[in-house]
């Protein structure tokens, strides 16, 4: 068999598998696998630095399947490459990590062949795509992390990063606005081992993209800064390999390569909704295969040929660059043994031996700091050990307090690639795209910006927590603190819709200490992200000698200050600012002769983890009268306060108006907190 013949037919194989699944599954994309299989075949046989028998090998080529409902292709790929398992303590298993099994249960429970790509889920997936637009920012933030990590670890004789990142978009990617900020700052950065390949098919689920998209993309991204490539025909191999050579050839500027493509190249695959969640039925199945000359009536066709043309292409290749590379990193290891100390630690992430160490301590100050400006001296303190913890903020680093300032941080941009500081520019959305694509090149990120435009980010801050990946997503303006900016800058909802968020860990701390406390729970997260939701205002930093130890933070809510010889009369739960609210209504109420306990709940998450007992030592069943108290809305606290209880917090937007005066419009003052716990303590005694 000639090599042409054996390109077709590898070609046709990976259709007839797509085209399989989703007739079998009754659910699926196949039109847009089958326009793709020419351009993906070619990439991973000729171009793709990847090792089937390692997907994890830390140098290897990313691809990253934007267009994600066209997860049936990536799924072929990984089973005729024979790609294997990697389980959760990154050990690589003898099987595949996609069988014949499960192409066959594609999209059906327990399948490793899902209906999107699912990171952590199926080896070989390099991010959770899906959501149109986010593969490709993610990959802008591999690109970031490999350039970061050639300039930080590669030294003369030594190369041990220097793969080059391709991610598969579509037209509903470049619609995205989230891509459009991602590429935006990729040409700036002139991230030039980075390759978008457009499948420019002109479909979307409404029809022609001619309904609403007709733009030149090409001068669009010429625009930005980028190198742009047309493949004219996507069945072009010999166009497509061009097309890669030449952005294997650019030195200075991200590559864009636009191929042009119809879905179903002539077969009977012409019905735009084919090409977005129709299988083909019976007859439709019959009649491709027949165009693409594969048996009819045989499900799941795979000649061992196929197999064996990836294991010597593919496979062949990945297994001599890795073994390249592994034998390079061995002489790394005698040469620097610091630096491959640091580099495993990163790659399974883990943190450098008695980084805790460098965590302060702040003495009790009436005045206090805003927990953004105790944060940021944290974080400099643990980003000075932990070299590769990186990040920044979307435009707002002297307001967010995020921004390293110890000898030698620097600013990350092309002409100092080895910098720590990032800066992301008025681009909420794809800086946290981009910090989940730094976390999953194993990169320690965060990224910042005021708790209200947290909502132009959601999309992919949920995507971290799906991913299980450790992102710190860090947020000031915490409150209507923020007083005169008005009801436009204050967040309300927030923290209740980033609460109800599977995965993601929320913390709201008090004062400095909690601070402390949270940094040092959230950079030992190896496997969830979290949300630092922090104070522009002052707060106090509390006493310790006379109030619980900070270190209780671990588990989620403590009891910060109580009178253990008496029965409660009342409990206050707060977090945050409102922490200081409750106590000085606690002054108040003890003045009265009642009991008060106050407990400091900054992480709603950790506290429903901890134990029955414990909960109950917290938040006695046998008191009932409970009062929660939070700038925010309410939603939420009646699972803490119960039935009996009462909330203190938002109902509606904010105002415009400086922060005392806003604090006594909404009741968040001593007075109206105390009468709202005499109230409950009197509905606790009734008897229902």
């Amino acid at each position: 068999m000639t090599e042409t013949t054996l390109d077709e037919l590898s070609i046709n194989t990976i259709r007839g598998l797509c085209i399989d699944m989703v007739e079998r599954a009754n659910s699926g994309h196949p039109g847009t696998p089958l326009d793709l299989a020419p351009c993906a075949y070619t990439l991973w046989q000729s171009f793709l630095r990847f090792d089937p028998a390692d997907p994890i090998w830390a140098n290897r080529d990313r691809f990253v399947l934007s267009a994600g409902h066209a997860s049936a292709l990536l799924w072929s790929l990984l089973h005729l490459s024979h790609t294997r398992s990697v389980d959760s303590d990154y050990e690589i298993g003898r099987d595949g990590a996609v069988s014949l099994d499960d192409l066959k249960s594609f999209r059906e429970l327990g399948s490793r062949c899902p209906g999107h790509p699912e990171y952590r889920w199926t080896s070989g997936v390099e991010a959770t795509t899906g959501p149109l637009g986010q593969g490709a920012a993610m990959s802008v933030g591999m690109a970031l992390a490999q350039r970061w990590q050639s300039h930080y670890f590669n030294r003369e004789g030594f190369t041990l990063f220097d793969y080059d990142v391709y991610a598969l978009v579509g037209d509903g990617c470049m619609m995205e606005g989230i891509a459009s900020e991602a590429a935006s700052l990729a040409a700036h950065q002139k991230l030039s081992k980075l390759c978008w390949i457009y499948d420019s098919n002109q479909i979307t689920i409404e029809g022609r993209t001619s309904l609403t998209f007709t733009e030149d993309v090409a001068d669009r991204f010429l625009a930005y800064g980028w190198h742009v490539v047309t493949v004219p025909d996507a069945n072009d191999l010999a166009a497509i390999r061009g097309a890669l050579t030449n952005f294997r050839a650019e030195h200075e500027r991200p590559t864009l390569i636009i191929v042009h493509s119809h879905i179903g190249y002539g077969s009977p695959v012409e019905d735009t909704r084919q090409a977005h969640g129709e299988p083909l039925g019976r007859e439709g199945v019959r009649s491709t295969k027949r165009f693409f000359g594969l048996p009819e009536d045989q499900e799941f066709y795979a000649p061992s040929s196929v197999y064996e043309c990836f294991n010597d292409h593919l496979g062949a290749r990945g297994a001599q660059a890795r073994a390249a590379w592994t034998e390079t990193f061995s002489r790394y290891q005698a040469s620097y043994p610091e630096l491959a100390d640091e580099l495993t630690r990163q790659q399974r992430r883990e943190l450098p031996d008695a980084w805790e160490e460098a965590l302060p301590s702040f003495a009790p100050d009436g005045v206090g700091l805003a927990t953004r400006t105790s944060s940021g001296q944290v974080l400099n303190c643990v980003a000075k050990v932990v070299p590769w913890m990186v990040g920044g903020a979307a435009d707002l680093d002297p307001s967010t307090f995020t921004r390293l300032t110890f000898d030698g941080a620097g600013d990350a941009q092309n002409e100092t690639p080895a910098g720590r500081n990032f800066h992301f520019g008025v681009r909420e959305h794809a800086a946290a795209a981009i910090a989940n694509g730094m976390s999953l090149s194993k990169l320690r990120s965060y990224w910042s910006t005021f708790f209200i435009f947290s909502d132009y980010a959601r999309a992919a801050i949920r995507l971290s927590a799906l991913m299980e990946i450790p992102v710190l997503h860090v947020f000031t303006h915490d409150s209507i603190g923020v007083g005169q900016d008005g009801p436009t800058h204050q967040p309300v909802e927030q923290l209740a819709s980033f609460r109800a968020m599977p995965g993601l860990l929320v913390f709201r701390p008090a004062d400095a200490n909690e601070v402390v406390e949270t940094w040092r729970f959230v950079t030992a997260l190896q496997h969830e992200p979290a949300a630092l939701v922090l104070t522009r205002q002052n707060v106090p930093t509390l006493d310790r000698t006379k109030v619980a130890s900070a270190a209780l933070l671990r588990h989620g809510a403590y009891v910060l200050v109580d009178d253990p010889a008496r029965e409660l009369d009342v409990i206050l739960l707060a977090t945050g600012s409102e922490v200081h609210l409750a106590l000085a209504a606690r002054e108040e109420l003890v003045a009265e002769g009642l009991a008060v306990r106050v407990v400091s709940m900054p992480c709603w998450e950790l506290f429903d983890r901890q134990s029955p007992d414990y909960r109950e030592s917290v938040l006695p069943r046998r008191v009932r009268a409970r009062v929660a108290v939070e700038q925010a809305s309410t939603f939420g606290w009646h699972r803490y306060v119960g039935d009996r209880g009462a909330v203190v917090g938002m109902e509606t937007f904010g105002a415009s108006a400086p922060l005392q005066a806003l604090q006594t419009k909404f009741g968040f003052t001593v007075a109206n907190v105390t009468d709202v716990a005499r109230a409950t303590i009197e509905r606790s005694k009734e008897v229902w």
